[in-house]
């Protein structure tokens, strides 16, 4: 897609990151893939907000294992997934295979989906839930997502809230949160330390490194309006389907919510957007 030099190091770095990150996950049990429910990642209201997909060609954008791709394929949807990690995708392939789920998986760059799906071929494309930090530039993924839909299909885009990212725990105060990162972009890619991944498991072996970019609504918002996507839709939930802070507590599930007692705040969001 034409980045700098720079930037296109930092997606090789995260592509990296996720082929070493890819076989800690499959053995995890934070994702169980070989007893979790599928469903157990999704909110109510997504499958509100979805309707009915049988029979639906759906696309996953930035799928990775494959986790929450197959609980598309258990409601009668044409599902593909794709995924930057070549590792992810093998071992999505193998998950959904032991499960006996015909999906499609295809290894691609976001932002050449198009060259590896094809135009107006989806009636939903599905994202979400840490996924467009990775991305440096939302206007050409926009385009990307428009171009996949069919004319009247849409995007259904679940993330974690920007608030999330820019909440941090109050040294030596457990339940207490301040603002500590940055919501909006404007300072560049964040390189982190990726030694430990978020689930459960091994320090990763090899390509720790990885880069992520803030985005805030505003901007996720206009890059679909820029790409010619009608917004029918935005939620905010304080509830995410992990236990991002010790304090958190269950309410089913996966997920979790902030101490009843603490401010009501965004955790998630998202966003339906369709193609005229």
């Amino acid at each position: 897609m034409g980045f700098d030099l720079h930037t296109a190091r930092m997606i090789q770095a995260n592509e990296a990151n996720w082929n070493a990150r890819t076989p800690i996950h499959v053995a995890s049990d934070f994702y169980s893939v070989t007893t979790r429910d599928p469903a157990d990642w999704f909110a109510d209201y997504e499958w509100t907000d979805l309707g009915d997909l049988h029979n639906r060609d759906l696309a996953h954008l930035q799928c990775h294992i494959g986790s929450e791709t197959l609980a598309f394929a258990h409601r009668g949807a044409r599902v593909t997934g794709l995924d930057l990690s070549g590792a992810s995708i093998e071992a999505a392939k193998a998950i959904a295979a032991a499960r006996n789920l015909d999906i499609d998986y295809v290894q691609s760059d976001v932002y050449t989906a198009v060259d590896a799906l094809g135009h107006n071929r989806f009636d939903v494309v599905y994202t979400g839930k840490g996924s467009i930090c990775f991305l440096p530039d939302l206007t050409p993924w926009a385009d990307q997502v428009a171009a996949l839909l069919k004319p009247g299909g849409f995007l259904y885009l679940v993330e974690f809230h920007p608030l999330l990212h820019s909440l941090g725990r109050v040294p030596d105060a457990e339940t207490s949160l301040i603002l500590k990162h940055d919501y909006l972009a404007g300072r560049g890619p964040a390189r982190e330390d990726g030694t430990y991944t978020y689930t459960d498991g091994p320090t990763v072996p090899s390509s720790p490194e990885y880069f992520e970019w803030c985005h805030g609504i505003g901007e996720v918002v206009t890059a679909l309006i820029g790409a010619g996507l009608r917004i029918d839709l935005l939620r905010e939930s304080e509830e995410i389907p992990w236990q991002r802070w010790a304090s958190m507590e269950n309410t089913r599930g996966v997920w979790h919510r902030l101490p009843r007692e603490a401010p009501r705040t965004p955790l998630l969001y998202a966003i339906r957007a369709t193609k005229s």
